[in-house]
């Protein structure tokens, strides 16, 4: 008797734009596995339903995105990265029960070491923005050993409540405070929407970042943010938003399929393709 083939799916709304399928799809090919991956738009009054029979939709787990994080959180069984962060991002059964995750760290952190080796040899750090993806991002610093994390934000109290989550190594500073926080920082971290397509510009001077900075951008639409263009143009390090994409993706397939897969050039250059403009 044949094996029954695993499938995962994408559970948002909307999500037909995201880029998961065509990742999880290239990993399946290249290990041979039989499998699939598929977009799954559901309201979020269908969303506790879908969730809590997800075997019965024939599937194994599943990413969560936009605006469902939270919610699934709730629904299932979170562990500690998922609690850290106030969102789950992967979905997967540990026999009957359904347990849950975020990725979004340890893809900012592996993208970070594979784009910027060496990174976390300084103790400061400059993080700009206290949203979902901030709190993933001061986690995995914060785990890695970083010693003191400058937070800036334009409402500066969603900065102090993630120093109240997170410890006195969190350092809530005022936006215009930026500049002042420049000199001391080994890694600038943007986690704002500023600086994406369709968005205002993220107006920031780097001449004050030290030589051996590494600036790091989770927007990937455009790849090349004004941001990472000024940081290279002052020959800096930078890891980019599609990295951190392509990363956090590793473990949710592997927690689906059996199989840890790699990113690879190939694969980036495909997601690449996929994104330029039409």
């Amino acid at each position: 008797m044949a094996a029954t083939k695993r499938a995962a799916c994408l559970i948002g709304c909307p999500a037909a734009h995201s880029r998961s399928p065509l990742i999880h799809h290239y990993w399946l090919r290249q290990l041979g596995i039989e499998g699939g991956y598929s977009i799954e738009a559901v309201p979020p009054e269908g969303f506790a339903e879908f969730v809590l029979h997800l075997k019965t939709h024939g599937y194994v787990g599943a990413n969560v995105t936009i605006p469902h994080k939270e919610r699934a959180l709730q629904l299932t069984e979170p562990d500690e990265r998922a609690c850290a962060v106030g969102a789950a991002n992967t979905l997967y059964y540990d026999g009957d029960l359904l347990r849950s995750t975020n990725t979004d760290i340890e893809g900012f952190i592996g993208n970070l070491d594979a784009s910027a080796p060496g990174w976390d040899r300084s103790a400061h750090a400059l993080v700009l923005g206290a949203g979902g993806s901030s709190r993933a991002v001061v986690f995995g610093l914060l785990e890695r050993g970083v010693q003191r994390i400058a937070l800036a934000n334009r409402s500066i109290e969603r900065a102090q409540a993630l120093r109240d989550l997170f410890g006195e190594r969190v350092v809530p500073i005022a936006w215009s405070d930026i500049p002042a926080a420049l000199p001391g920082a080994g890694l600038l971290v943007n986690t704002t929407s500023l600086g994406m397509k369709g968005q205002p510009p993220l107006q920031i001077d780097l001449s004050a970042l030290p030589a051996d900075a590494v600036v790091s951008d989770l927007v990937y639409v455009p790849l090349e943010t004004d941001l990472l263009a000024a940081a290279k143009a002052r020959g800096l390090r930078t890891a980019d938003g599609l990295g951190m994409l392509l990363h956090q993706a590793v473990r949710g397939f592997d927690l689906w399929f059996g199989a840890r897969p790699h990113v690879t050039p190939e694969l980036r250059a495909l997601v690449e393709a996929d994104l330029a403009p039409k």
